[in-house]
């Protein structure tokens, strides 16, 4: 409801619960692609179930008493806010306390989570402790760089692989990865061994690294065969050697339905999602980076006539049909 604070700028706006329900049904599924699901394994669990059941009274003598404000205030994201007067609701500041009462609910032997998640976890092990149980162990994992190289991956950023993504977009999006995020990524999303990147990805004295392209197509597929199967890899990376190598169209782009005669170029460019804006649509056409069945568009204003299966290329990567 409340919604993690952590790294946030500004406060969240609180869900209802039809909006928790479904949220929880996305966050399973993703889950549930990497995690086996069998009952024996796995128990889903809501911590509505504890928490609506705290009174007020409960609250203030069993959780809020052991909490100290200028601990709180410490975390980073707070002290940034607080700095440039942003404001921070004081169920933004509860919010650690609550998530380090679900360690006490479940009786938690391990937690896992990113690395900007240490201060919640280990409000866990402080309340367990307070509870008279064993603290819980804390596990921290390094954040993943986002497709832009420079924030955090992201769905709100757009600069994500998502779990649930297609076959073509886990492929198409981990070609897009810096060249720079290669060891990253590689070290934290394969069970290469560490030797074996240092050798093949990042290289040595004695052995050149792959070509950057080569390094990218390797993980592509490890990546898509990870999420989908070889079978889906393996048509992707097809697709990719014949459309980005050979220069070929792709087989099957994805199809945009147009009912109008003529169209402007920057509206079918942010009808087929290349651009969210006008100025994006300019910046590309500007660049020479738009065409229409290898047809170069030049002109901002132009308006197409709009040819069924007439082929949009945006960029390197964009392939768009015309139905």
């Amino acid at each position: 409801m409340i919604g993690d604070p952590t790294g946030q700028t500004k406060t969240r706006p609180a869900l209802n619960d039809k909006e928790i329900i479904a949220n929880a049904k996305t966050y399973q599924e993703q889950a549930f692609k990497i995690l086996d699901k069998s009952p024996k394994k796995i128990e889903v669990v809501r911590n509505s179930d504890w928490l609506n059941k705290l009174s007020l009274s409960d609250f203030l003598k069993k959780i809020a008493s052991q909490a100290r404000v200028a601990r709180i205030l410490e975390r980073d994201d707070f002290e940034k806010r607080m700095a440039e007067n942003q404001p921070l609701s004081v169920l933004e500041m509860l919010y650690p306390l609550f998530q380090g009462y679900d360690s006490v609910a479940v009786k938690a032997d391990v937690e896992l989570g990113g690395t900007d998640q240490k201060f919640n976890l280990l409000m866990g092990r402080n309340l367990q402790k307070d509870f008279g149980l064993r603290p819980q162990i804390v596990m921290t994992f390094p954040l993943l760089v986002g497709l832009d190289g420079a924030q955090k991956m992201s769905k709100s950023l757009g600069n994500y692989i998502g779990v649930t993504d297609s076959p073509k977009d886990v492929f198409g999006k981990a070609m897009s990865i810096p060249d720079a995020l290669m060891p990253m990524y590689y070290n934290l999303l394969t069970d290469m061994d560490p030797e074996e990147i240092q050798e093949h990805i990042i290289g040595t004295a004695d052995h050149p690294p792959l070509h950057p392209r080569d390094a990218k197509v390797k993980l592509a597929r490890l990546l898509t065969e990870f999420l989908h199967d070889q079978r889906a890899a393996d048509r992707e990376e097809d697709e990719f050697i014949r459309v980005f190598t050979h220069k070929e169209n792709p087989e099957n782009p994805e199809e945009l339905k147009i009912t109008e005669k003529e169209i402007w170029i920057a509206e079918l460019l942010k009808r087929a999602g290349v651009v969210t804006s006008t100025g994006e649509a300019k910046r590309l056409i500007e660049q020479g980076a738009v065409s229409i069945d290898g047809q170069k568009i030049t002109d901002f204003n132009a308006k197409i006539t709009v040819t069924k299966g007439a082929l949009l290329k945006a960029g390197k990567k964009k392939f768009v049909k015309i139905v």
